[in-house]
């Protein structure tokens, strides 16, 4: 089935135009991005974001219905909402991609076509999942704009995921690039951040990978997760202090994703298997158990209760399963799951989403 949503002169010049970004799975090397580290990261198709766009005479960002609640039954829904779902919802997002897409072409050059627009979105990805479903509006939203201003070719692939990137920070939301690669890419890419690359580039350099590399994988989930921007914390501050343990295990999770990269096109699933828990160990050493979160740690418990292997998808909230025995040890891991009260569902793996265009704007 393709799942692409790119441009076409169809729904340009009937005036509505509609894209999608995919929630992400972290499959090597995380949180290795934000340090200077690499990983192999892939598009997930059971959840995903869209944005719509419409012309309109004035310019109008749209509240989700149910994202964006302005209107409640009594207090009490007020505050079990805020409890359950934050106070923020998408509007935001939208609003600081359209101010940085502006200022990125304002800034370089780029002359915007006069029209305005009405830019709505919708998502059906898991809130706090580690599955980031925050960049995914923003990279749907952003996938509108380029096609609306009819600019995709002048603003280059490598360079998008940092704009994306820009918007979040803008609301201080603290992330890496991977996420926002991974969604405007779509597939399955290796990523590496080296200082190098960043320092002369301002971005990684991003291998595309076939997704059929990929052995099946399955996803598992809380329906009441923890909050996964808050696993990063202490960490970051003591890689900044120059703390030589993180340093080096940062650097040990990075080089998983880069021996992961030979592991994958060998079909060597077996160790692939080994770096995914290992990955995940390594994580552990460096965050402690109080920092993941009991339910965090217990999802990867529950999948070594059947002898396969796992880690974290992104920072917490959901986790990648590899079950090397096959379909009698995914059965063992669904019933376990059942006993936990976790979700689990069998991985779909996104295609890339780069179309033509796309593909003439990458650096040779």
């Amino acid at each position: 089935m393709n799942q692409k949503m790119n441009s076409t002169e169809e729904d340009i010049t009937s005036g509505m135009i509609e894209r999608k970004a995919y929630a992400r799975v972290g499959l090597l090397g995380n949180p290795s991005d934000v340090y200077f580290g690499k990983t192999i990261t892939f598009s997930l198709g059971n959840f995903w974001a869209s944005a719509k766009l419409e012309p309109s005479h004035h310019l109008v960002i749209k509240p989700h219905p149910v994202h964006d609640l302005v209107q409640f039954d009594s207090l009490d829904h007020l505050f079990s909402r805020l409890q359950s779902e934050g106070y923020y919802g998408g509007v935001r997002l939208i609003m600081s991609i359209c101010k940085l897409f502006y200022k990125h072409c304002k800034d370089n050059g780029i002359n915007l076509r006069p029209g305005n627009f009405t830019l709505s979105y919708d998502t059906n990805i898991p809130r706090q999942d580690g599955l980031s479903g925050s960049s995914a509006i923003v990279s749907a939203a952003l996938s509108c704009l380029l096609d609306f201003y009819n600019v995709r070719h002048l603003i280059k692939v490598e360079v998008r995921p940092n704009l994306i990137l820009s918007a979040e920070k803008e609301l201080g939301i603290v992330a890496g690039l991977q996420d926002r690669v991974a969604q405007v890419y779509g597939g399955l890419v290796y990523m590496d951040f080296s200082k190098e690359h960043m320092d002369k580039l301002g971005h990684g350099i991003y291998t595309p990978m076939d997704v059929t590399l990929l052995p099946p994988l399955h996803l598992i989930y809380a329906e009441n997760p923890s909050d996964s921007g808050k696993v990063h914390s202490t960490v970051r501050q003591r890689w900044l202090d120059g703390d030589e343990f993180i340093i080096s295990t940062m650097k040990e999770v990075a080089d998983i994703a880069a021996e992961g990269q030979s592991v994958i096109l060998q079909k060597n699933y077996q160790k692939l298997a080994e770096l995914m828990n290992h990955n995940f160990e390594l994580r552990r050493r460096m965050f402690g158990d109080e920092c993941l979160g009991d339910l965090n740690i217990e999802m990867v418990e529950v999948v070594r209760r059947v002898g396969a292997a796992s880690k974290f998808t992104g920072s917490g909230g959901a986790v990648v399963v590899f079950c090397p025995d096959g379909p009698s040890q995914v059965k063992r891991l669904e019933d376990e799951c059942r006993k936990a009260g976790f979700i689990i569902q069998p991985i779909q793996v996104v295609p890339s989403c780069l179309n033509d265009v796309d593909l003439q704007t990458l650096s040779k």
